[in-house]
């Protein structure tokens, strides 16, 4: 690192009175004192006393890696030990996303946490459970199966003068218990051997008990990762290149002497940075410094033509096949009929309202950061790599960031504070401006998809061939984030895969292939635009081409939509109960598209479309109108249908369906990233317009619950058809077939023009 002249006295005397804030946290206080740990140093999975605590008072504190992110996931795990310790939920506190309290349950990403951690969560509470009936037992003199717990309290079988409490039983104590565990993260199974409670007998899994943190955030007494302030904190801004994989020739440091309150210029490689006494001195040094940069080692396209003929032309590809059935070529030459079409998505934007936000305590070897990641331990490992230090000594600590759905999966703000902290050797806070969030944030990839379908003489489809031409995720997993590749960090692998689902593999079609072609490359070989998981990353284009081309043919052959595909959900009892539970709350009639045309200048139609992943089932139902002078699409009322398993928080799945469509709708008409050759052109909110109050849709959710089932994701599904949906409609009340979002007054326009 180079930097100022600048003393440690000198600037320790500078920072004495300098930070007022909302929190002021000190590491060493907060973290736990009792629990078994492991020879790396993390906390042991198969110590039951590492999962829970009981106080004195009764109350339960409950230790888990995952985090809130918006999304009820924190309640509904808490809902989940109540459930299994039958207390009360109000008595149940969980810490959550510290890497230095918490056992590592994987990352809370791609609607999995009630899916997997839910039965670690389960497991766990239901263990000690065991153990304190066993407790009670023994105080009690009577056998368990003679005991019953009600609100934390073990009573005695027809004498309930006999009664022990769980504080009474173990407050303020260690369970000193081991537990089975095997496996990690994700994966990891815990105590199995444990009989949990069977789900007809569930009284607070499955009712819609009240979000613990939503209060604070209608109050604005929420700490967002933004409102966290630590003591002797300083600022922090990066200073980016023009293009990705440039270098600094030179830094003209004259160019920011005379802003007050600059502390230091930082350069490490290619990442160049500059630390202040406050927000604004850095926010305008990091403006008005003068870096050189040398010129880019690549170009990306600089068209959406350019694009995509990029996506399915560059060489090499990974291949994935997620179906290979049959003989597609054979049942095409044979098949009564043909159909195909090519669909292209755009990339699109996170597009959080708070740009990527951090706080990073580096001192020698040890590192504390304060931040929003949706793994914790992910960070801690990307943390530890950049600053060569073990993980061991890397502590996150997690506030909610204000948005997510993918995007603090690459905590991309941590590796910036920590940098400029080990340059200061103080507390930094790096914040985002709006124009560096839209323009480095990584995108959800475009995609490129190219659909053919075959019928038979009855209408059957007896030929299904999808190929999804696109990109691996270039920041995410072990692909290195921007400061790590500015330092020199090198890839490991080429990126994480975008997927392949939502290409119709739902259906019954006897000869189906639907492949994934991704680009398989390593930096710093030329890429479009940084990548990543965006909320049901590939699914969303995917269910966009496959359910249109569904439409299509259903209305080339005159069959109602809702009709075709339940012909082709046979032996699919829950797509084809979810399909037509979206139907009927809809009020569907059953007619062929496009609707009959109807005078004035305002058409209106319907669609519908069907979706699954990661298990859990939805199909969305639509309403629009189009004005067929100016193109505008609006979404005047949407029916969803979900299917998750067993629900645990009704209301918190409606909310999180809620959300998802909402997000589905703004992607559907509004979000396209607009770049050049030199990178991304959209860099604020009138360029990269999101959905408004004004465009919000009348919205109805039906849930399906499946107590027999166990319990899925409802994080993303609910996004995935709402702009295939919105796709069907438009056909339905212009008949014109749009194959490129978003859908635009421009685009539906010109198809209009292009149909006339």
């Amino acid at each position: 690192m180079s930097m100022q002249s600048l003393s440690r006295r000198q600037f320790l005397k500078g920072t004495g009175a300098l930070i007022v804030g909302f929190n002021l946290l000190t590491p060493a206080k907060t973290v736990r004192a009792q629990f078994a740990t492991l020879p790396s140093g993390d906390i042991d999975p198969k110590s039951l006393d590492s999962w829970l605590a009981i106080t004195a008072d009764g109350n339960v504190t409950f230790y888990t890696s995952k985090v809130e992110i918006g999304t009820g996931t924190i309640t509904a795990l808490a809902q989940i030990v109540a459930e299994e310790l039958d207390v009360p939920v109000a008595r149940i506190k969980m810490v959550s996303g510290d890497t230095s309290q918490t056992i590592e349950q994987g990352s809370t990403v791609g609607s999995r946490s009630i899916e997997r951690a839910g039965p670690q969560v389960r497991q766990a509470a239901a263990a000690a459970r065991q153990e304190l009936l066993k407790l009670a037992s023994a105080s009690l003199r009577v056998p368990i199966d003679k005991l019953n717990v009600v609100d934390g309290v073990v009573r005695v079988a027809g004498d309930d003068s006999k009664r022990i409490s769980y504080g009474q039983l173990i407050g303020g104590k260690r369970f000193n218990t081991k537990i089975t565990a095997t496996g990690t993260g994700w994966n990891m199974k815990v105590a199995p051997e444990v009989k949990a409670k069977d789900p007809k007998n569930y009284k607070i899994v499955g009712q819609s008990v009240k979000r613990f943190e939503l209060p604070a955030k209608v109050t604005g007494e929420h700490d967002y990762i933004h409102d966290v302030r630590i003591p002797g904190m300083l600022h922090g801004r990066v200073v980016r290149p023009p293009v990705i994989n440039t270098e600094p020739i030179s830094i003209d440091r004259e160019s920011i002497r005379g802003i007050p309150g600059v502390v230091m210029i930082a350069r490490e490689g290619k990442f160049v940075g500059v630390i202040a006494e406050n927000e604004w001195a850095a926010i305008k040094a990091a403006q008005a410094l003068k870096v050189a940069w040398s010129k880019p080692i690549s170009k990306m396209p600089g068209t959406p033509d350019e694009l995509f003929a990029y996506l399915k032309n560059t060489k090499p590809v990974r291949t994935l096949k997620a179906v290979d059935k049959g003989n597609v070529a054979a049942a095409t030459s044979a098949a009564k009929k043909t159909y195909q079409a090519s669909y292209r998505w755009p990339f699109q934007m996170h597009g959080m309202i708070g740009p990527s936000c951090s706080i990073a305590d580096v001192k020698g070897d040890r590192a504390t950061i304060w931040s929003g990641p949706q793994g914790p331990f992910r960070t801690r490992g990307t943390i530890a790599k950049l600053l060569n230090i073990p993980e061991r000594n890397v502590r996150v600590i997690y506030h909610e960031a204000s948005g997510s759905y993918g995007r603090m999966s690459t905590d991309d703000g941590a590796e910036d504070a920590a940098l400029l902290s080990r340059a200061i050797g103080a507390p930094v806070r790096v914040q985002w401006s709006r124009q560096d969030e839209h323009g480095w944030e990584p995108k959800g990839p475009a995609q490129l998809d190219e659909v053919k379908a075959a019928v038979d003489a009855d209408g059957k489809l007896v030929a299904w061939d999808f190929v999804d031409y696109g990109q691996p995720w270039t920041a995410s997993g072990s692909t290195p984030l921007l400061a790590s590749l500015q330092v020199g960090i090198k890839p490991t692998n080429p990126g994480g895969p975008n997927g392949t689902q939502g290409a119709g593999e739902i259906y019954s079609i006897a000869n189906q292939k639907i492949v994934a072609e991704h680009i398989n490359w390593h930096f710093p070989e030329p890429i479009p635009l940084r990548t990543s998981n965006l909320r049901a990353p590939g699914d969303v284009a995917r269910c966009f081409a496959s359910e249109s081309l569904l439409d299509e043919i259903a209305a080339d052959l005159k069959i109602d939509p809702v009709e075709f595909r339940l012909r082709h959900l046979t032996g699919n009892k829950r797509g084809a109960e979810c399909l037509q539970a979206a139907a009927d709350k809809m009020k569907w009639q059953a007619r062929p598209s496009p609707a009959p045309a109807a005078s004035g200048n305002i058409a209106k139609g319907r669609g519908i479309a069907l979706t699954r992943r990661a298990n859990a089932y939805c199909a969305v139902a639509a309403d629009v109108e189009v004005n067929k002078t100016t193109g505008q699409v609006a979404v005047k009322r949407i029916v969803c249908s979900h299917d998750c398993g067993l629900i645990i928080n009704p209301d918190g799945v409606t909310n999180q369906v809620e959300g998802n469509v909402i997000q589905g709708v703004s992607r559907a008409l509004f979000e396209e990233v607009t770049f050049d050759a030199n990178g991304v052109t959209s860099l604020d909110w009138n360029s990269y317009p999101i959905l408004r109050f004004t465009d919000m849709p009348d919205l109805e959710v039906v849930l399906i619950n499946r107590p027999e089932m166990s319990p899925l994701g409802a994080g993303e599904p609910a996004t995935i058809p709402v702009p295939a949906a919105i796709a069907n409609a438009i056909f339905d009340a212009t008949g014109v077939r749009l194959r490129e979002g978003p859908f635009t007054p421009n685009r539906v326009l010109a198809a209009m023009q292009k149909k006339a």
